[in-house]
């Protein structure tokens, strides 16, 4: 396994998602989404694999609800590059398999696949 966890310092969900994988003793690469971001490659694999934008916009980001005002998706995409503080976190990858949010469930199923 290749877990990525794209995650926020004051987020308490990427503080749990980081501790689920250390219990289970699975090695992982943390990256501070505010500092660093993601990269066009890794956005649109992990874009892929949860199936929308949508899913990938914290609602609860200064400056979220102003995405909602562009028209096209193209527009929604770079802005989320640009200011990388709007993604919800944790994002976790593993390979072309992805997650948003804390989501044990399905990190459990790729442990044992």
């Amino acid at each position: 396994m290749n877990i990525q966890i794209f995650g926020k310092s004051k987020s308490f969900d990427t503080k749990k998602a980081e501790r689920w994988f250390k219990e289970r003793g699975i090695k992982f690469q943390s990256i501070d989404l505010a500092r660093y971001g993601m990269s066009r490659g890794e956005f649109d694999s992990v874009k892929r694999a949860v199936g929308s934008i949508e899913a990938l916009i914290d609602e609860k980001a200064k400056g979220a609800a102003a995405l909602k005002y562009l028209a096209y998706e193209s527009d929604r995409e770079e802005k989320l590059l640009e200011e990388p503080a709007l993604l919800r976190a944790p994002i976790v990858r593993n390979g072309k398999q992805a997650t948003v949010g804390y989501a044990p469930d399905v990190w459990e199923m790729w442990t044992k696949g």
